[in-house]
Protein backbone atom coordinates (compact mmCIF):
# COMPACT_ATOMS: atom_id res chain seq x y z
CA UNK A 1 0.00 0.00 0.00
CA UNK A 2 1.33 3.43 -0.93
CA UNK A 3 1.77 5.71 2.06
CA UNK A 4 0.27 9.18 1.98
CA UNK A 5 2.57 12.07 1.26
CA UNK A 6 3.65 14.30 4.10
CA UNK A 7 2.73 17.97 3.99
CA UNK A 8 6.21 19.12 3.00
CA UNK A 9 6.36 16.49 0.25
CA UNK A 10 3.06 17.77 -1.16
CA UNK A 11 4.42 21.31 -1.05
CA UNK A 12 7.49 20.26 -3.02
CA UNK A 13 5.37 18.38 -5.58
CA UNK A 14 2.97 21.26 -6.17
CA UNK A 15 5.81 23.79 -6.25
CA UNK A 16 7.57 21.74 -8.92
CA UNK A 17 4.36 21.47 -10.92
CA UNK A 18 3.78 25.22 -10.71
CA UNK A 19 7.33 25.96 -11.86
CA UNK A 20 6.93 23.53 -14.76
CA UNK A 21 3.60 25.08 -15.79
CA UNK A 22 5.10 28.56 -15.55
CA UNK A 23 7.85 27.62 -18.01
CA UNK A 24 5.37 25.92 -20.35
CA UNK A 25 2.74 28.67 -20.31
CA UNK A 26 5.10 31.68 -20.27
CA UNK A 27 5.57 31.78 -24.10
CA UNK A 28 1.82 31.62 -24.68
CA UNK A 29 1.14 34.35 -22.13
CA UNK A 30 3.77 36.59 -23.71
CA UNK A 31 2.44 35.88 -27.21
CA UNK A 32 -1.07 36.82 -26.06
CA UNK A 33 0.23 40.06 -24.53
CA UNK A 34 2.08 40.94 -27.74
CA UNK A 35 -1.09 40.35 -29.74
CA UNK A 36 -2.94 42.89 -27.57
CA UNK A 37 -0.38 45.66 -27.82
CA UNK A 38 -0.18 48.23 -30.63
CA UNK A 39 2.70 47.75 -33.02
CA UNK A 40 4.51 50.96 -32.02
CA UNK A 41 4.48 49.99 -28.33
CA UNK A 42 5.90 46.49 -28.53
CA UNK A 43 9.51 47.44 -27.87
CA UNK A 44 8.95 50.22 -25.38
CA UNK A 45 11.38 50.52 -22.47
CA UNK A 46 11.01 49.81 -19.59
CA UNK A 47 9.15 46.54 -20.03
CA UNK A 48 5.66 46.49 -18.55
CA UNK A 49 3.60 43.39 -17.95
CA UNK A 50 0.32 45.21 -18.64
CA UNK A 51 -0.38 48.36 -20.62
CA UNK A 52 -3.39 50.65 -20.70
CA UNK A 53 -3.59 50.64 -24.52
CA UNK A 54 -4.04 46.88 -24.95
CA UNK A 55 -6.83 46.04 -27.42
CA UNK A 56 -8.02 43.18 -29.63
CA UNK A 57 -7.49 45.26 -32.78
CA UNK A 58 -4.83 42.88 -34.10
CA UNK A 59 -7.34 40.02 -34.10
CA UNK A 60 -9.54 42.06 -36.47
CA UNK A 61 -6.82 43.56 -38.64
CA UNK A 62 -5.01 40.27 -39.34
CA UNK A 63 -7.92 39.05 -41.51
CA UNK A 64 -7.69 42.23 -43.60
CA UNK A 65 -3.92 42.34 -44.00
CA UNK A 66 -3.72 38.61 -44.81
CA UNK A 67 -7.04 37.86 -46.56
CA UNK A 68 -6.09 34.21 -47.21
CA UNK A 69 -5.44 33.47 -43.55
CA UNK A 70 -8.56 31.34 -43.14
CA UNK A 71 -7.61 29.42 -46.29
CA UNK A 72 -4.17 28.74 -44.81
CA UNK A 73 -5.73 27.39 -41.62
CA UNK A 74 -8.07 25.13 -43.59
CA UNK A 75 -5.13 23.87 -45.64
CA UNK A 76 -3.16 23.06 -42.50
CA UNK A 77 -6.08 21.19 -40.99
CA UNK A 78 -6.70 19.26 -44.22
CA UNK A 79 -3.04 18.33 -44.62
CA UNK A 80 -2.75 17.23 -40.98
CA UNK A 81 -5.89 15.07 -41.22
CA UNK A 82 -4.73 13.53 -44.49
CA UNK A 83 -1.29 12.79 -43.06
CA UNK A 84 -2.89 11.15 -40.02
CA UNK A 85 -5.18 8.91 -42.07
CA UNK A 86 -2.46 7.90 -44.51
CA UNK A 87 0.03 7.24 -41.72
CA UNK A 88 -2.45 5.08 -39.78
CA UNK A 89 -3.15 2.99 -42.88
CA UNK A 90 0.57 2.16 -42.93
CA UNK A 91 1.21 2.05 -39.18
CA UNK A 92 -1.50 -0.37 -38.07
CA UNK A 93 -0.73 -3.34 -40.36
CA UNK A 94 3.04 -2.82 -40.03
CA UNK A 95 2.91 -2.63 -36.23
CA UNK A 96 0.64 -5.70 -36.07
CA UNK A 97 3.09 -7.59 -38.26
CA UNK A 98 6.04 -6.68 -36.07
CA UNK A 99 4.11 -7.59 -32.92
CA UNK A 100 2.60 -10.94 -33.97
CA UNK A 101 4.71 -12.50 -36.72
CA UNK A 102 8.20 -13.92 -36.52
CA UNK A 103 10.16 -13.78 -39.76
CA UNK A 104 13.68 -13.27 -40.95
CA UNK A 105 14.87 -9.68 -40.84
CA UNK A 106 12.14 -8.41 -38.51
CA UNK A 107 14.54 -6.99 -35.92
CA UNK A 108 16.71 -5.50 -38.66
CA UNK A 109 13.69 -3.76 -40.16
CA UNK A 110 12.76 -2.34 -36.75
CA UNK A 111 16.29 -1.04 -36.38
CA UNK A 112 16.09 0.49 -39.85
CA UNK A 113 12.86 2.29 -38.92
CA UNK A 114 14.58 3.61 -35.80
CA UNK A 115 17.53 4.83 -37.85
CA UNK A 116 15.21 6.53 -40.35
CA UNK A 117 13.45 8.24 -37.48
CA UNK A 118 16.76 9.82 -36.45
CA UNK A 119 17.28 11.40 -39.87
CA UNK A 120 15.83 14.89 -40.14
CA UNK A 121 13.67 15.94 -43.06
CA UNK A 122 16.11 18.71 -43.96
CA UNK A 123 18.79 16.12 -44.77
CA UNK A 124 16.56 14.48 -47.40
CA UNK A 125 14.90 17.59 -48.77
CA UNK A 126 16.86 17.63 -52.08
CA UNK A 127 16.25 13.93 -52.91
CA UNK A 128 12.61 14.38 -51.95
CA UNK A 129 12.33 17.41 -54.24
CA UNK A 130 13.75 15.43 -57.16
CA UNK A 131 11.35 12.59 -56.39
CA UNK A 132 8.34 14.91 -56.30
CA UNK A 133 9.49 16.55 -59.52
CA UNK A 134 9.82 13.16 -61.23
CA UNK A 135 6.38 12.05 -60.06
CA UNK A 136 4.80 15.36 -61.07
CA UNK A 137 3.54 16.06 -57.54
CA UNK A 138 5.00 19.53 -57.05
CA UNK A 139 2.50 22.30 -56.23
CA UNK A 140 -0.09 19.83 -54.96
CA UNK A 141 -1.41 18.68 -51.60
CA UNK A 142 0.20 15.27 -52.20
CA UNK A 143 3.69 16.80 -52.14
CA UNK A 144 3.09 17.86 -48.54
CA UNK A 145 0.96 14.94 -47.36
CA UNK A 146 3.07 11.99 -48.54
CA UNK A 147 6.42 13.12 -47.02
CA UNK A 148 4.66 14.15 -43.81
CA UNK A 149 3.07 10.72 -43.48
CA UNK A 150 6.32 8.95 -44.35
CA UNK A 151 8.22 10.67 -41.53
CA UNK A 152 5.40 9.91 -39.07
CA UNK A 153 5.28 6.18 -39.77
CA UNK A 154 8.44 5.03 -37.89
CA UNK A 155 7.44 6.60 -34.57
CA UNK A 156 3.86 5.41 -34.98
CA UNK A 157 5.00 1.84 -35.61
CA UNK A 158 6.99 1.74 -32.39
CA UNK A 159 4.10 3.16 -30.37
CA UNK A 160 1.47 0.92 -31.92
CA UNK A 161 3.64 -2.20 -31.78
CA UNK A 162 4.09 -1.81 -28.02
CA UNK A 163 0.32 -1.54 -27.66
CA UNK A 164 -0.34 -4.65 -29.78
CA UNK A 165 2.14 -6.60 -27.64
CA UNK A 166 0.00 -5.91 -24.56
CA UNK A 167 -3.10 -7.45 -26.16
CA UNK A 168 -3.44 -11.13 -25.08
CA UNK A 169 -2.95 -13.62 -27.89
CA UNK A 170 -5.83 -15.64 -26.47
CA UNK A 171 -8.26 -13.19 -28.08
CA UNK A 172 -6.96 -14.05 -31.52
CA UNK A 173 -6.75 -17.75 -30.77
CA UNK A 174 -10.41 -17.76 -29.70
CA UNK A 175 -11.35 -16.08 -32.99
CA UNK A 176 -9.33 -18.65 -34.96
CA UNK A 177 -11.14 -21.48 -33.20
CA UNK A 178 -14.44 -19.97 -34.37
CA UNK A 179 -13.15 -19.98 -37.95
CA UNK A 180 -12.19 -16.32 -38.33
CA UNK A 181 -9.41 -15.40 -40.73
CA UNK A 182 -6.36 -13.34 -39.80
CA UNK A 183 -7.70 -10.25 -41.55
CA UNK A 184 -11.17 -10.61 -40.04
CA UNK A 185 -9.63 -11.05 -36.58
CA UNK A 186 -7.55 -7.91 -37.01
CA UNK A 187 -10.55 -5.88 -38.19
CA UNK A 188 -13.26 -7.12 -35.80
CA UNK A 189 -11.29 -8.18 -32.70
CA UNK A 190 -7.90 -6.49 -32.43
CA UNK A 191 -8.67 -3.01 -33.77
CA UNK A 192 -11.66 -2.37 -31.44
CA UNK A 193 -9.56 -3.44 -28.46
CA UNK A 194 -6.61 -1.30 -29.58
CA UNK A 195 -8.68 1.85 -30.23
CA UNK A 196 -7.15 3.83 -27.31
CA UNK A 197 -3.66 3.12 -28.62
CA UNK A 198 -4.68 4.08 -32.14
CA UNK A 199 -6.12 7.34 -30.86
CA UNK A 200 -2.84 8.17 -29.09
CA UNK A 201 -0.89 7.53 -32.29
CA UNK A 202 -3.43 9.45 -34.38
CA UNK A 203 -3.39 12.50 -32.09
CA UNK A 204 0.41 12.52 -31.88
CA UNK A 205 0.62 12.24 -35.67
CA UNK A 206 -1.96 14.99 -36.16
CA UNK A 207 -0.20 17.42 -33.82
CA UNK A 208 3.17 16.71 -35.43
CA UNK A 209 1.77 17.05 -38.96
CA UNK A 210 -0.02 20.29 -38.09
CA UNK A 211 3.07 21.87 -36.54
CA UNK A 212 5.78 20.67 -38.94
CA UNK A 213 4.44 21.66 -42.35
CA UNK A 214 6.82 24.52 -43.02
CA UNK A 215 9.76 22.78 -44.72
CA UNK A 216 7.79 20.58 -47.13
CA UNK A 217 5.29 23.32 -47.98
CA UNK A 218 7.98 25.93 -48.59
CA UNK A 219 10.03 23.59 -50.80
CA UNK A 220 7.41 21.62 -52.72
CA UNK A 221 4.67 24.21 -53.20
CA UNK A 222 4.57 27.71 -54.70
CA UNK A 223 0.80 28.07 -55.13
CA UNK A 224 -0.70 30.56 -52.72
CA UNK A 225 -4.04 28.73 -52.46
CA UNK A 226 -2.30 25.58 -51.20
CA UNK A 227 -0.14 27.17 -48.51
CA UNK A 228 -0.57 25.85 -44.97
CA UNK A 229 -0.58 28.15 -41.98
CA UNK A 230 3.19 28.02 -41.10
CA UNK A 231 4.09 29.26 -44.59
CA UNK A 232 1.12 31.63 -44.71
CA UNK A 233 2.35 33.39 -41.57
CA UNK A 234 5.22 34.67 -43.69
CA UNK A 235 2.77 37.19 -45.14
CA UNK A 236 2.99 39.15 -41.89
CA UNK A 237 6.66 39.86 -42.64
CA UNK A 238 6.62 43.06 -44.68
CA UNK A 239 9.48 44.79 -46.51
CA UNK A 240 9.69 47.57 -43.95
CA UNK A 241 8.49 45.98 -40.73
CA UNK A 242 7.05 42.85 -39.18
CA UNK A 243 3.51 43.08 -37.82
CA UNK A 244 4.37 41.18 -34.66
CA UNK A 245 1.05 41.78 -32.91
CA UNK A 246 -0.94 40.40 -35.84
CA UNK A 247 1.56 37.56 -36.26
CA UNK A 248 1.09 36.52 -32.63
CA UNK A 249 -2.69 36.82 -32.94
CA UNK A 250 -2.71 34.64 -36.06
CA UNK A 251 -0.42 32.10 -34.40
CA UNK A 252 -2.69 31.81 -31.37
CA UNK A 253 -5.76 31.44 -33.57
CA UNK A 254 -3.87 28.90 -35.67
CA UNK A 255 -3.23 26.53 -32.77
CA UNK A 256 -6.92 26.51 -31.84
CA UNK A 257 -7.73 23.40 -33.98
CA UNK A 258 -5.01 21.41 -32.22
CA UNK A 259 -6.29 22.46 -28.80
CA UNK A 260 -9.86 21.57 -29.76
CA UNK A 261 -8.81 18.13 -30.99
CA UNK A 262 -6.78 17.53 -27.83
CA UNK A 263 -9.57 18.66 -25.49
CA UNK A 264 -12.23 16.47 -27.11
CA UNK A 265 -9.97 13.41 -27.40
CA UNK A 266 -7.99 13.66 -24.17
CA UNK A 267 -10.01 10.79 -22.71
CA UNK A 268 -8.57 8.47 -25.35
CA UNK A 269 -5.08 9.81 -24.68
CA UNK A 270 -5.33 9.00 -20.97
CA UNK A 271 -6.83 5.57 -21.68
CA UNK A 272 -4.15 4.79 -24.24
CA UNK A 273 -1.24 5.89 -22.08
CA UNK A 274 -2.48 4.13 -18.93
CA UNK A 275 -3.71 0.92 -20.57
CA UNK A 276 -1.71 -1.98 -19.28
CA UNK A 277 -0.27 0.00 -16.37
CA UNK A 278 -2.20 -2.18 -13.90
CA UNK A 279 -1.95 -5.93 -14.25
CA UNK A 280 -5.32 -7.64 -13.89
Amino acid sequence: MINKYRWWELCLIYTGMLIFLAFVLAPFVEAFKVSLRPLDGLFSIPYRFLDDDMTFAAYREMWTNVPNLLRYMVNSFFIACSVTVLALLCIVPAAYSFARFEYRGRDSMLGAFLAINMVGAAVLIIPLYKLMLTLGLLNSYASMIIPGAAFSVPTGIFLMRSYFLRIPKELEEAAYVDGASRLYTLWRVILPVSLPGMMVVAIATFITAYAQQFLFALTFNSRDELKPLPVGLYDFFGHQQVRWNELMAASLIGIAPVLIVYIFLQKYIVDGLTSGAVKE
